[in-house]
């Protein structure tokens, strides 16, 4: 399995977010700039973010985004899944209806558990514990 720029690219709009938390909106041209991607592409990472209630933003001269709950309240899951869908590893995870044979297959079965697997290890993560990583790996460099 291989995650989409789409995937990559959203955790790192809101990594940055989360980097900048309490510094009140961040424009997106900041955030492309640090974060090496385009506002165009960022842009279109927004509308799926907001839909999925992980950030808010401000019109005008002072304004920009910033998340919607706390670093702490969100977890790798639930950004994934906002930008990318469904993150089952094949189709018949989610529907078993796509395979005649999805009753009786076992690679069904190794699919669902990986699947699983994945999505509880994404869940458990949150922005609040990036910030950290990414503070402790900064500090590695230095």
């Amino acid at each position: 399995m291989k995650l989409s720029t789409r995937g990559r690219y959203g955790l790192r709009f809101m990594l940055d977010l989360a980097l900048h938390y309490n510094q009140g909106p961040i424009f997106l041209k900041d955030i492309a700039q640090r974060q090496g991607i385009s506002e165009k592409y960022l842009w279109h990472l927004i509308h799926p973010l907001k839909a999925g209630g992980l950030i808010r933003s401000n019109r005008g001269a002072h304004g920009g985004y910033f998340l919607a709950k706390a670093p702490s309240e969100i977890n790798l899951k639930e950004i994934m899944q906002s930008v990318e869908g469904s993150l089952a590893l094949v189709d018949c995870v989610d529907n078993d209806s796509v395979c005649q044979r999805a009753q009786t297959c076992i690679t069904r079965d190794i699919w669902q558990e990986a699947t699983r697997v994945m999505l509880h290890t994404l869940e458990s993560l949150t922005l609040d514990a990036m910030v950290k990583r990414q503070t402790e790996k900064e500090e590695q460099v230095k």
